[in-house]
């Protein structure tokens, strides 16, 4: 198979894994259409505030596996194309990211769904995960801000933008302390580090309305009581 038909492939199966709905498949055992209740979203959030935290985290975990096993698969298959070195760092980035993009895309966009899915966040935290160890360390410390933000803030939305912003620009500061050259070396990394951030706060739109029209749900309800309310 050719580098190019290879690269199709992977591109095309990132997009169909990240497409998988965990989060209506684990309400539909249980039951429950996401798409229907609560903010409608299938997302992680949606997930825990329907049918409690631990289903939640079962979701979160799964929406970042999508995101991580695509990735690493393809970051091996890559470094063998083109020969005993495998492509320029550059191609290879941008080739790498690409798939990584696909996966993300396939979640926000999910083809089986009508092109309607969720936010991106924990599929995005998967990706930088896989892509090691450029994008791993400014993941982690993006995934810390949405802890210490959500912690105190009680919103899942504030901290996955605040998240999302910070992302580039902790890309940026790793990279210079690791001494890597973001315009000769990796310059694909910090495209893609702002492209991700992008996409979280445009997915988070409605979310920062209602945030500003002071109708945002917080995180801590029960989920029956969240229903009841017909959270947003």
């Amino acid at each position: 198979m050719s580098a190019t038909a290879t690269l199709v492939l992977l591109i095309v199966g990132a997009y169909l894994m990240g497409g998988i709905p965990f989060g209506l498949l684990v309400g539909w055992v249980k039951g429950i259409d996401v798409r229907t209740a609560g903010s409608r979203n299938i997302g992680a959030t949606n997930v825990s505030r329907l049918l409690g935290r631990p289903y939640g985290v079962l979701v979160f975990a799964l929406d970042v596996l999508k995101g991580l096993v695509p990735t690493v698969i393809a970051g091996s298959v890559l470094i063998g194309l083109g020969g005993r070195e495998g492509p320029p760092e550059a191609v290879r980035y941008l080739c790498w990211l690409a798939i990584g993009i696909a996966c993300v895309l396939g979640h926000n966009y999910p083809v089986y769904l009508g092109f309607r899915g969720g936010k991106g966040v924990s599929t995005s935290l998967g990706v930088t995960l896989g892509v090691y160890p450029d994008l791993t360390i400014p993941g982690l410390a993006a995934f810390g801000i949405w802890v210490i933000v959500v912690a105190t803030s009680r919103y899942i939305s504030v901290g996955s933008v605040a998240a999302g912003v910070a992302f580039p620009i902790l890309f940026l500061v790793i990279a210079r302390y690791r001494g890597r050259s973001v315009i000769d070396e990796c310059w694909p990394l910090l495209a893609f580090s702002v492209l991700l951030g992008v996409l979280v706060v445009v997915r988070h739109r409605a979310n920062l309305g209602r945030l500003l029209a002071g109708t945002e749900s917080k995180i801590g309800r029960r989920p029956m009581e969240q229903m009841r309310k017909g959270a947003p």
